[in-house]
């Protein structure tokens, strides 16, 4: 990896701030933006008041923001000051739709790379991610000695598939957390000890699902959660999944296998 002069990153929150220490630990010149400043801070990172002041001059600038509108406005801040050449690294989960949107305003010369991730708080801190990237080859090229510092890097195509991908893993998984939970509820109503359904369900092809469900160290919202179903347009699965979701609104900011316990009742 060639020494680079500046990487922006832009977005500190769950996931962006754990991310971007791991870029600073690593040596690489970092600058970020965030919208409360004290997050910078109490980081030591190098501290912008804009994303325009943080993206100029910079080489590489990455997002990592809450949603398609989150991403759409930062990016009204800083498009028209990227430097010539520079490559945008969004790492938001935004969807296929709203990574063509971003291209097609980007500038002259400027590459744009979609690459959301899989995990959690704790893999963010330990660069055990897993991360699906999508974009021109070049600029795949430029974005994986970056994205190394934070996960595996799986190359998944052309622009927007690697958004396409998070959204496909995304339904499956949150549908999959969510179907647990009715199907424990189903347990309790016909006498079926929780431990001995669970011991069953993981016992087979769920395993994976269940032991999501039952994570004591995973940090994903549930309002996030509805947002990624959202993502995928969805059938009559995913879209009764988000429903249950959002039918249990003062859950919305704790995590996704807090579910479990609301549809239980």
């Amino acid at each position: 990896m060639e020494p680079m002069n500046k990487i922006a990153f832009l977005g500190l929150g769950r996931m962006g701030l754990p991310m971007a220490r791991r870029l600073a630990a690593a040596g690489l010149p970092l600058t970020v933006w965030n919208r409360s400043r004290a997050r910078a801070a109490s980081a030591g990172l190098a501290f912008e008041a804009s994303p325009a002041e943080a993206v100029a001059g910079a080489e590489v600038v990455i997002t990592m923001l809450s949603d398609p509108a989150a991403v759409q406005e930062v990016a009204g801040q800083f498009l028209e000051h990227l430097a010539p050449g520079a490559l945008w690294i969004d790492m938001s989960s935004v969807g296929p739709e709203t990574v063509a949107a971003l291209r097609d305003r980007l500038p002259d010369g400027v590459g744009l790379v979609d690459a959301p991730v899989l995990g959690s708080v704790g893999p963010a801190a330990t660069g055990d991610l897993v991360v699906y990237a999508g974009g021109e080859p070049q600029d795949l090229d430029r974005a994986q000695p970056v994205l190394e510092h934070l996960g595996r890097v799986l190359r998944c195509g052309g622009p927007g598939l690697g958004a396409a991908l998070k959204v496909v893993v995304m339904g499956a998984v949150v549908a999959g957390v969510t179907v647990v939970g009715e199907a424990l509820a189903v347990a309790d109503a016909l006498g079926v000890p929780e431990e001995l359904a669970l011991g069953a369900l993981g016992g087979g092809p769920l395993a994976g699902v269940v032991a999501r469900a039952r994570s004591e160290e995973s940090d994903f919202p549930v309002r996030l959660a509805a947002k990624d179903l959202a993502l995928g347009g969805g059938g009559p699965v995913l879209t009764a999944a988000r429903e249950v979701l959002l039918a249990h609104p003062g859950i919305a900011e704790e995590d996704l296998s807090r579910v479990v316990a609301a549809i239980r009742g």
